[in-house]
């Protein structure tokens, strides 16, 4: 199974996972994350109503950004999360069954790993990359030993506690992550609009400077 379309040098490689949002908030918080560079946007499925805000991403942004859903954790909602036009799938772990149907729906697909075993079988299943995660229980270590065994084409985005610091980001692209997912250093439901662009802006910022 080939893997879905993602091309790192149309995208900022940087998730943006806005946990919480509520529908009526979406669009306006997405707006400010595209106009800081962003172009990844997670809304995961234990947010209020996640499935109405991305279905409203999806009708506002379009084809053009990667949007979709995290928390995927079953065919099910794998099912209810295609049927909003969404292009991206991001699970915390690793389930087959979600793997192969979102790759096959030509979502980009991101399921989360910590194991060898876990992160071959993903890839064995189309893949598009593998969310490590959680990082903290990876390790420096541990992702550099896996990281070593890996196809080195293989995308690597670390997720949890990444900060928009090159003490937090540069040690993990110097092994070979091409990406991270943001979540509450990013975002989170009580900040206002200034604060989450602030936050946007760093990140874009330290990120670049690394690379």
């Amino acid at each position: 199974m080939g893997k879905s379309k993602f091309n790192l040098d149309e995208h900022l490689p940087l998730m943006a996972i806005i946990r919480g949002v509520k529908p009526q908030d979406a669009v306006r918080v997405t707006q400010i994350l595209i106009d800081e560079g962003f172009t990844m946007i997670e809304v995961p499925l234990n947010s209020p109503d996640a499935l109405v805000s991305i279905a409203s991403l999806v009708e506002k942004f379009g084809p053009h950004y990667l949007i979709g859903a995290g928390t995927v954790t079953t065919l099910e909602k794998a099912e209810a999360v295609i049927e909003t036009g969404a292009n991206l799938i991001v699970t915390p772990n690793y389930n087959e069954e979600v793997v192969k149907l979102s790759t096959a729906a030509n979502c980009v697909t991101f399921p989360g790993v910590v194991t060898p075993t876990e992160a071959f079988a993903a890839l064995a299943s189309g893949a598009t990359g593998l969310k490590l995660f959680p990082i903290s229980q990876v390790g420096i270590d541990g992702f550099k030993a896996l990281k070593s065994v890996l196809p080195p084409e293989t995308l690597c985005f670390p997720v949890g506690g990444i900060n928009p610091t090159e003490e937090s980001m540069r040690p993990l692209i110097k092994i070979g992550a091409q990406g991270f997912g943001l979540g509450s250093s990013l975002y989170t439901p009580d900040l206002s609009d200034d604060e989450i662009r602030q936050r946007a802006k760093k990140f874009v910022a330290e990120f670049k400077k690394c690379k």
